[in-house]
């Protein structure tokens, strides 16, 4: 029996859900799996309360999905099962401290990521991680997936602004890792263990963040290809010549076409891919790296070049690549996102891999990403009710990660593992590695409580 009093006594009754309808929100993420819904809901608000209720579970047996926002891609917040119990940090979202005298910032979980990169520009500062979801994720589940985004290929990922944690163990007590200063080497580096761990080794209470100063100045710019093979080589070459832009971003024909049957701001429809890409830094900088990005586009057969003006031109560039997910969501019942990622170099093979799957298993597949990083989105749209055709999906998804593997690459460059690609884990480490993982996670986690179905090849 639930001890569903037990918890209202932590949190309060109504940070307690139980009704069908409640828990039913809590059944599923972003990922094509199917929902399962939980036994209980609970909503700490405090920190103390969160270690509450992490050893109230731990003490009746309660397997136990944190969540933030239920964004994730990989099956990382679906309940485990019915008697599951689901821990929501939304509650817990109070930005603590901006500091700028030693540029880091200390946040609770449900903190959003863009309103948390909203104050931190309010103090001209800068947060760079950016996941496509940001309106709405959260700095826990960011942490937790160790997200990317947009701005990955110059500026990296959430593991690189994660400066210390504290987490929550299976005992409810509280473990603290890193500091707030720039050095630090006392201990274990148990803050890296949890980046990506995807609720399964702890429950992240408290982040410091580490915070940067702005780029004083940036460019953007599209570039439009008559060919695929073209845009991808353009993308080698701009790395080549040793540019990082902030942001090197791939749409193909399929994905063009579908955001501007959404949007209608004005995209070429007859091109096979766009590039869409930003430079920043110094004023000087960014004008001696747009001319080389320029140079590299133009010797590898852009048909066209567009650069941004002004800041409005600019935000309709981002907008036309910031909808590319709902825009092909929109075109099928079901929508397979991939990450799918490659070293830079290997891009064009991906893009030809991609393409060779897609009309092998006959599928639509639209095709964007942050090719600047490696990283890919093949988006696959179907219908899953269609057991015949969802049957060529999951044979196309199994092709390509093993394409992927052999070119050198990983099965997610920042979706995660979760249920969704644990069968394929072994295939890109080794048998030794997932068992060397079961026996931290067994340490940390002797009843196999936090998350257990997650990641489950280890």
């Amino acid at each position: 029996m639930l001890p569903t009093k037990d918890f209202e006594k932590i949190v309060g009754r109504g940070n307690v859900l139980a009704s069908v309808a409640d828990r039913q929100t809590y059944a599923y993420d972003s990922a094509v799996l199917d929902p399962v819904t939980p036994a209980l809901v609970v909503c700490p608000e405090t920190s103390g309360q969160l270690g509450g209720v992490i050893a109230l579970c731990y003490k009746h047996g309660l397997p136990m999905t944190v969540r933030g926002s239920g964004t994730n891609l990989s099956g990382g917040t679906v309940p485990d099962s019915t008697d599951s119990v689901v821990i929501s940090t939304q509650k817990l979202n109070r930005i603590l401290e901006i500091n700028e005298a030693d540029l880091y910032a200390v946040v609770e979980p449900g903190v959003v990521t863009a309103k948390f990169a909203g104050a931190v520009s309010q103090k001209n500062l800068f947060y760079p991680p950016d996941p496509g979801s940001q309106a709405v994720s959260t700095i826990g589940g960011n942490i937790a997936e160790n997200a990317g985004g947009l701005r990955g290929l110059k500026y990296g990922v959430t593991k690189d602004y994660v400066m210390g944690l504290e987490f929550f163990d299976s005992k409810g007590d509280i473990v603290k890792s890193g500091s707030r200063t720039v050095k630090c080497v006392t201990g274990y580096n148990l803050s890296g263990l949890m980046v990506a761990s995807e609720g399964t080794l702890g429950v992240i209470s408290k982040a410091i963040l580490k915070l940067i100063p702005p780029p004083k100045a940036s460019k953007a710019m599209t570039a439009v290809f008559d060919d695929v093979q073209k845009a991808a080589d353009a993308v080698a070459g701009i790395i080549a010549a040793h540019i990082l832009p902030c942001t090197l971003e791939f749409m193909d024909n399929v994905t063009i076409n579908m955001v501007e049957d959404d949007v209608k701001i004005g995209l070429p429809r007859d091109a096979q891919a766009m590039l869409l890409i930003e430079v920043d830094g110094h004023p000087a900088q960014v004008e001696d790296d747009a001319a080389t990005v320029e140079a590299q586009l133009k010797k590898n057969g852009a048909s066209g070049i567009f650069v941004a003006r002004d800041a409005e031109e600019k935000n309709k560039i981002w907008e036309a690549r910031r909808k590319a997910l709902p825009a092909l969501a929109r075109r099928r019942p079901t929508i397979v996102l991939e990450d799918a990622t490659v070293p830079r170099s290997k891009i064009p093979a991906m893009i030809g891999a991609i393409n060779e799957i897609a009309a092998k298993y006959e599928l639509l597949v639209g095709t964007f990403g942050h090719a600047g990083d490696g990283n890919l989105h093949p988006s696959i749209l179907c219908d899953r009710r269609d057991k015949e055709e969802f049957s060529r999906v999951e044979n196309a998804i199994d092709e390509l990660f093993r394409r992927t593997i052999e070119m050198g690459g990983t099965l997610s460059g920042e979706h995660g593992i979760g249920t969704a690609k644990a069968k394929w884990l072994e295939l890109e480490t080794s048998k030794a590695t997932t068992e060397y993982s079961r026996l931290v996670r067994r340490a940390v986690d002797p009843k196999g409580l936090f998350n257990p179905s997650k990641m489950a090849a280890i």
